[in-house]
């Protein structure tokens, strides 16, 4: 929906709830064109139901306010000595409606001095879980989210089993885009395949200031561009409409910014002719081909391979992402590939017969490479020059450039800006909405992300350009960790628990501040409760 939709939206609830509250405002000692003053209605409403002023913020926080109107509502129907069951149901089932009956139909008498405390346990329980669940979604949407690192496209930096937090205040917090939405879940319910979401109703894009840029190498956390699947795989399956803030969630470096101009030679990174300069902590990562000597590698009697040595090598080198690809049957050895820095290629050879880098070819076309054009017969290794959009910079659109270009301006800045852009080529002109288009001014900036396993990285090689729009978050801390091939205690990295994403040099671990921390906040609770029942008593 567009903006001057939600306005035309929000003015008729206003006309509806002046229809069906204006009689209770005057039973409470209030002027009946209170009720039909947009915002200025909901302050008086609040000092109607005696509840603070602030609630009026929250019932204009997106997701939130679901939460909220239901409670109002019901508020409202018992600051007139509704109290029953029967009134609670009927107000929340009639989306508040049921408001407007009683205001017409019933004698009015206004309970100025009400208890404010439920009257059950029960009640007082479900006013807790209420309020717990609206201070949740306000941190989770506007502040920090939890995520969890899922593949090894970041390995060394990040890895697998890492448990994020991310920070929505860097480069400015994402209002949600969906107006109906289960509380702090992403786009299924658990368990199930059901959406957690409705997408009839989207509100426009908006963002709260940051306070910080994007800048080289800062790693970001996004939202897919091209995720429109009902299930990403792999393989992904079905067409999905999913709202900008429902598509999956990504983790990758931004190695490119706007207006920078990027190649990627034999894997690495050069930005505008210079070779990018990865921090400390980063380790890229290529595809090795590494075979086994025949010392490791044995045949029981029911013909399967035995003391295969991955488990020794991943313990001893720390390799997550390792493989078997061949088995010579003769000569009893393995082939793998892992994808591994420079550094432990040249240390597995005390172990490996073979360790080999697996180079890519220039100029061989990989037809899943961004922008999946054989005028441009790139791949993972050799990719580029490619040109990273800025918003004002204006660029000249051909049927050379338009393969780059066209998502961009029918999807990014068209259907999800509430613009209906077509783009179409007839010979070698390029038509938008059939009309001839020979340049183009971008409206949003662009980012180019990467992994640092470049061999093995599902990143913007294979789908292009990031909008800022996309951008949900700046990783800044990891607060657990857990190594998929160990267990029990030994599962967990304690060395990472606690450990700051950005930064120079090794991470390291906070976890014995912050514990030294908790203890201190107990204590201070303890006595705090032992002096509040001396006082008492």
């Amino acid at each position: 929906m567009t903006l001057i939709g939600w306005l035309i939206f929000f003015l008729v609830v206003q006309v509806v709830h002046f229809l069906c509250t204006w009689k209770m405002y005057v039973a409470a000692g209030r002027k009946a064109w209170e009720a039909g003053v947009p915002v200025y209605n909901a302050v008086i409403l609040m000092k109607i139901i005696n509840r603070p002023w602030w609630w009026v913020i929250l019932l204009f926080v997106p997701i939130v306010n679901l939460i909220m109107l239901p409670v109002v509502w019901v508020e409202t129907l018992r600051s007139f000595g509704y109290n029953s069951s029967k009134d609670t149901l009927l107000g929340v089932l009639t989306f508040g409606l049921y408001i407007g009956y009683v205001n017409y139909t019933q004698e009015l008498k206004y309970k100025e001095d009400r208890d404010l405390k439920p009257r059950t346990s029960a009640g007082e329980w479900t006013s807790s879980i209420l309020f717990a669940i609206v201070a949740a979604t306000i941190v989770h949407t506007y502040f920090m989210q939890p995520f969890t690192i899922p593949t090894s496209s970041l390995e060394k930096t990040l890895l697998v089993g890492d448990y994020l937090f991310v920070s929505k205040m860097h480069y400015g917090a994402r209002a949600p885009m969906t107006s109906a939405a289960l509380p702090m879940l992403h786009d299924r319910v658990p368990f199930t395949k059901a959406k957690s979401y409705y997408s009839g109703l989207e509100y426009p894009y908006f963002r709260l200031p940051g306070f910080q840029k994007i800048k080289h190498n800062d790693i970001v956390v996004f939202s897919w561009p091209i995720d429109e699947f009902e299930d990403i795989g792999p393989p992904a399956t079905g067409y999905m409409y999913k709202p900008i803030d429902k598509k999956s969630n990504y983790v990758k470096r931004c190695v490119a910014l706007p207006g920078d101009s990027l190649e990627v030679k034999n894997g690495y990174v050069y930005i505008n002719g210079k070779q990018n300069e990865l921090p400390d902590r980063a380790k890229l990562q290529f595809a090795y081909e590494i075979v086994s000597n025949t010392a490791l590698v044995e045949v029981n009697r029911e013909g399967r391979y035995t003391n295969i040595p991955i488990p020794y090598v991943v313990d001893k080198y720390e390799i997550s992402d390792i493989y078997i690809t061949d088995i010579d049957r003769e000569k009893k050895l393995l082939t793998h590939t892992a994808h591994i820095t420079v550094e432990t290629a040249e240390k597995l050879k005390a172990d490996f017969t073979s360790v080999k880098l697996i180079e890519g070819v220039e100029g061989q076309w990989d037809e899943g490479t961004f922008p999946e054009n054989a005028q441009y017969p790139w791949n993972n290794s050799f990719f580029g020059p490619i040109y990273i959009p800025k918003a004002g910079v204006t660029v000249p659109i051909n049927s050379e450039s338009i393969p780059f270009y066209q998502r961009i301006i029918e999807v990014y800045e068209g259907s999800e800006m509430g613009i209906t852009n077509t783009i179409t080529q007839s010979g070698t002109s390029v038509l938008l909405n059939g009309q001839p288009l020979t340049e183009y001014t971008f409206m949003m900036d662009y980012y180019w992300m990467m992994g640092d396993n470049r061999s093995n990285s599902q990143d913007a090689r294979s789908w292009g350009y990031v909008p800022f729009n996309h951008v949900v978050g700046k990783p800044v801390f990891v607060w657990m960790s857990l190594d998929k091939n160990k267990s029990g205690f030994s599962k967990i990295r304690w060395d990472r628990m606690f450990t700051t994403v950005g930064g120079d040099g090794e991470p390291v671990s906070y976890l014995k501040f912050f514990l030294i921390a908790l203890g201190g906040w107990f204590l201070f609770s303890f006595f705090r409760k032992k002096k509040r029942q001396k006082a008492a008593k």
